[in-house]
């Protein structure tokens, strides 16, 4: 049964970094395009970045292009987010998920809990 489970989140002051986990298990990631994605506190579900089960370079919103990066182990069956130069405008809850092959596939599944990510002073 897939199930991903998210991890690393946690209050961080404005400036700090953070990486996150994306832990899978029933599923091999590599065999699916994986995002990252988020939730501010009364705001709809955005994509921070993606990247596709062919590899390469992941894809970022504009918001955090040159302060997140995202990666993927492989072996560990794990995708990370690491957030440098953190701002307030990044508190959210951050959720990854999985979808067929590629970033641009209309549907992404396997939604878990996600993981808090408060940035404040």
């Amino acid at each position: 049964q897939l199930r991903i489970v998210e991890s690393g989140g946690g209050l961080v002051q404005p400036g700090g970094s953070l990486r996150l986990s994306c832990a899978a298990s029933g599923v091999t990631l590599a065999r699916y395009a994986v995002g990252w994605f988020r939730q501010a506190p009364g705001k709809g579900r955005e994509s921070v970045s993606c990247i596709n089960s062919t590899g390469g370079s992941p894809s970022y919103a504009d918001s955090v292009q040159g302060r997140f990066t995202m990666s993927r182990d492989l072996a560990k069956n794990t995708v990370y987010l690491q957030m440098n130069s953190l701002q307030p405008e990044d508190t959210a809850v951050y959720y990854c998920a999985v979808a067929a092959i590629y970033c641009r596939a209309p549907h992404f599944g396997a939604w878990n809990q996600g993981t808090q990510v408060p940035v404040s002073s």
